[in-house]
């Protein structure tokens, strides 16, 4: 049954990838934020507080309505760690009832035999855990130590796919760590993969020969992964190169803040800062057409992803300005004229 669960998300994939293939005025994959309190403070991350409320269930259930109207087809919860909040399971419910795939992005502490049963039940049909190390250290609590208990209980009772990411780059004090990592994770039937951790406005801090090596390894135990799509992409950042490549963010991925704006992605965050309930098909059209400047070193694999269905077609006529070192201003509400862009439904 687990299995026949599985591959019944693989084809709701797969009709995913041609309905993109089609139509290109539509969202792929938003990233929906009900949650930015943390329960833990890794040093690296910036998407996360203290302190913060959980949003309100009904609240987040008609952000998830105004995403199926407007033909999202994947949404992946995030945060913040959104395990913390207290109606998780009724949101990827709705997420399911609504018609579309659902993901969510955790760092695992809060799992249990419970908990997995109950997002089995909601409808849960992708996860994925970052483990940053084998021990705790002062970078990251996100440990293989303190993890490999819950990765047990995934193995044995998941029915949804599970995605392990390690990490690399210059924060992380045990490169070869990644490796254990991705290791434990095939052992245990799950993919693995390895994501490149980026600065404040995304992009790469470079890696040093011997995180060279450790990329490419884990990067050939994930090959059964559906992240090998973006081998290229994150194999010229690793080398220290820049990639020419289309970033759709704002039209094929949106990041939706716990305040209910749609921005470019975690890292820039105010662009387009327009609320979900305002954001329309028109902006979508624009956005695809929007040249980011930030994207030839971008790291982030899932705007990525997100945006690969569209490296060949509709090149992009208008520019952003995002400034790295402050905070971003707000676009305009409203998109301007569109009588001289490409038509895009």
């Amino acid at each position: 049954m687990r299995r026949w669960k599985r591959f019944r998300t693989t084809i709701r994939e797969w009709k995913m990838v041609a309905k993109a293939l089609v139509s290109t005025g539509h969202p792929m994959l938003v990233h929906l934020i009900p949650m930015r309190r943390c329960n833990l403070s890794c040093a690296y991350c910036n998407e996360y507080d203290d302190f913060s409320e959980p949003v309100a269930t009904e609240l987040i259930a008609r952000r998830i309505r105004r995403l199926a109207k407007l033909g999202t087809s994947i949404i992946t919860i995030s945060g913040g760690e959104p395990l913390m909040h207290p109606e998780l399971e009724s949101i990827i419910a709705e997420i399911r009832r609504r018609g579309m795939i659902s993901g969510l992005i955790t760092n695992g502490y809060l799992l249990s035999r419970k908990r997995i049963r109950a997002l089995n039940e909601a409808g849960l049909e992708h996860l994925q855990i970052s483990i940053d190390n084998v021990e705790p250290d002062e970078i990251s609590m996100k440990s293989l130590k303190v993890l490999d208990k819950k990765l047990r209980y995934l193995a044995e009772l998941a029915d949804f796919k599970v995605n392990i990411n390690s990490v690399l780059g210059s924060e992380v004090n045990n490169p070869e760590d990644a490796l254990i990592i991705g290791r434990r994770a095939v052992e245990l039937g799950f993919t693995c993969t390895v994501g490149l951790i980026h600065d404040g406005g995304g992009t790469l801090k470079p890696l040093g020969e011997r995180e060279k090596e450790i990329y490419y390894q884990v990067r050939d135990l994930g090959r059964k992964s559906y992240a090998r799509v973006n081998r290229y992409f994150q194999e010229k950042l690793v080398n220290g190169d820049s990639n020419g490549w289309r970033c759709r963010a704002g039209a094929r991925y949106l990041y939706v803040c716990e305040e209910g704006l749609v921005h470019y992605c975690s890292q820039q965050r105010g662009y387009p800062g327009i609320p979900l309930t305002e954001y329309t098909r028109e902006h979508i059209r624009r956005e695809f057409l929007t040249q980011k400047p930030c994207a030839p070193n971008c790291t982030i694999s899932c705007v990525h992803h997100a945006s690969m269905a569209d490296f060949w077609r509709a090149p992009q006529k208008l520019k952003a300005f995002v400034p790295k070192s402050k905070p971003a201003a707000q676009l305009p509400s409203k998109p301007g004229p569109m009588e001289d862009l490409l038509q895009l439904d």
